[in-house]
C-alpha cells in the first residue's frame, strides 16, 4: 500500500468520524442529507458483497465492515433517532435518477459481466454522484455548519487522493482501472467549487455562506 492510498483511507475514516461526532454532539442531523447517506449505504452494501466470498486480508476486511456498519448506523440515526431534526423539505434531490444512471452505466460498462463485478461497477458509478444531494441541500440553504463543511471536505479529499494513488500505481505497477478512474475524476470535479469555498472561507474562519 502506498502513501496516497493510506492517507486517502484515513481521510475517509476521518470523514465518517466527523459526521458521527456532529450528530452525537448536537443530537441533531440538521444540515445533513439523508439521501446522500442512504446512497453511501447502497454503495458500500453493493461494493463489499465479496466480503462473504473472498478474503483480501485483515485490513481490507475490517475497512469493509467499518464502512458498511457505520453507513447503516448513520442512516438509522437520521431516519429514526434524530428524525425530528431532519429537514426533508430541503433534501429534495431526485436520487432515483442517480440510481438509474449508475445502474445503466454498470450494465453498459462493467468491469466484467459477472454479477459481483456489475454490482461493484454500479457502486463505483453511484459513489461518484452520491454527494450531490448533500451539495444541493447546502446550496439551497445558502450556508453550512463548519463541522459539516469539514465532513464534506475530508470526503472529497479522500477521493482526490485516490487519483494520485491510481497515477502512482499506473507508473509503478502498470495498474489500469478505467471505471474507477473516470468515476473518480468526475467525483473530484463535483467537489471543485466546494474545495475553493473551503480553503478561502472555512479555513480562514470566514462566513460559510455558499453560492445559491
Amino acid at each position: 500500500m502506498n502513501l496516497f492510498r493510506l492517507t486517502a483511507d484515513l481521510l475517509h475514516l476521518a470523514s465518517i468520524v466527523i459526521l458521527l461526532l456532529k450528530i452525537h454532539q448536537t443530537k441533531s442531523c440538521a444540515g445533513l442529507s439523508l439521501k446522500t447517506q442512504l446512497l453511501y449505504f447502497i454503495v458500500f452494501a453493493t461494493r463489499y458483497l465479496d466480503l462473504f466470498t473472498r478474503y483480501y486480508g485483515l485490513y481490507n476486511s475490517l475497512m469493509k465492515l467499518f464502512f458498511i456498519g457505520t453507513s447503516a448506523y448513520i442512516v438509522y440515526l437520521m431516519y429514526m433517532k434524530y428524525r425530528p431534526s431532519y429537514a426533508a423539505n430541503l433534501d429534495t434531490f431526485r436520487i432515483e435518477f442517480l440510481l438509474g444512471g449508475a445502474a445503466l452505466l454498470a450494465l453498459a460498462f462493467p468491469v466484467t459481466y459477472f454479477t459481483m463485478d456489475i454490482l461493484w461497477s454500479f457502486s463505483v458509478y453511484l459513489e461518484a454522484v452520491a454527494i450531490l444531494p448533500q451539495l444541493f441541500q447546502m446550496t439551497r440553504t445558502g450556508e453550512a455548519e463548519t463541522i459539516t463543511s469539514h465532513y464534506v471536505f475530508t470526503l472529497g479529499a479522500y477521493r482526490a487522493l485516490y487519483l494520485f494513488n491510481w497515477i502512482y500505481r499506473y507508473y509503478t505497477e502498470g495498474y489500469v482501472d478505467v471505471v474507477s478512474w473516470v468515476a473518480g475524476f468526475v467525483q473530484t470535479l463535483l467537489y471543485a467549487d466546494f474545495f475553493y469555498i473551503y480553503f478561502t472561507r472555512v479555513l480562514k474562519g470566514r462566513s460559510t455562506k455558499l453560492p445559491v
